[in-house]
């Protein structure tokens, strides 16, 4: 590798169960290769509570969020932005620019920018605008910048579609997470209070199972049972090292 990064991989997506139901596969795989994993989250997942308040949520989505972390041994982080009222402000970035710098992140993972939900949408631009700066010394935090500009890559979205329906650009990449597929959904099933949340909002009565299967639709798109999608992001200011790709070669999968 031309640059050398951090083995520590922070996966900050908007709400808890993100993680889990875009990424966690490909994280377990990095785990098993000695990576240290940070899950973090924008919002504590407030209005995803059905007959319950937004305060008893919060409480109760960052305990199921703790214990799904724990399944890879990694430590869970919340910054405290309001669910479905999420901005790009100057704190929100200074807030993940810190947890950027306190983790000390070689690689960092978020949504895309053309993601069907704003709370996602608005992670990834905080997410993007955080980490291109995280190694300036001008950034007025008490946290010491990172050497190296941490790689950016993004999950996928719930479908291959931006917000109007549209057929979203090609993924750089899959990885076959057949052989960890277990220990995705054993992650995915601590989010316990979304599956009622999920019938409401989505009409989907069996959230965990249509999670698999959009793994099961990504796997057949190259061949394999299941795997998850990634793009990395390639824009200036960034380092282009494919190291997820290098690290997982044998699990990488193209179209």
């Amino acid at each position: 590798m031309e640059h050398q990064f951090n083995k520590t991989v922070l996966s900050l997506h908007a709400h808890p169960d993100d993680t889990e139901a875009f990424c966690a596969g490909t994280l377990k795989l990095l785990k098993n290769r000695g990576y240290r994993i940070v899950i973090a989250t924008m919002t504590a997942g407030g209005m995803g509570g059905i007959n319950s308040t937004e305060e008893k949520t919060i409480e109760r989505r960052k305990e199921e969020a703790r214990k799904a972390a724990a399944v890879l041994d990694a430590e869970y982080y919340c910054l405290d932005g309001r669910d479905g009222f999420l901005y790009d402000t100057t704190e929100m970035r200074l807030k993940t620019i810190a947890l950027i710098r306190k983790v000390q992140a070689g690689i960092v993972i978020t949504h895309l920018p053309v993601d069907y939900h704003s709370d996602h949408r608005t992670t990834c631009n905080i997410v993007e605008s955080a980490a291109m700066i995280s190694s300036l010394p001008n950034v007025p935090l008490d946290e010491p910048p990172v050497e190296i500009t941490p790689l950016l890559y993004h999950s996928a979205p719930l479908t291959l579609s931006d917000p109007i329906g549209n057929k979203i650009a090609t993924p750089s990449f899959f990885v076959n997470i057949t052989s960890v597929i277990e220990a995705k959904m054993d992650m995915l099933s601590h989010h316990q209070s979304q599956i009622d949340l999920m019938r409401h909002m989505h009409k989907m009565d069996d959230f965990f199972g249509e999670m698999k299967k959009n793994n099961v639709n990504y796997g057949q798109m190259v061949g394999v049972d299941y795997a998850e999608p990634f793009w990395q992001h390639l824009g200036g200011g960034f380092q282009k090292d494919p190291l997820i790709q290098e690290e997982l070669k044998e699990f990488i999968k193209k179209l």
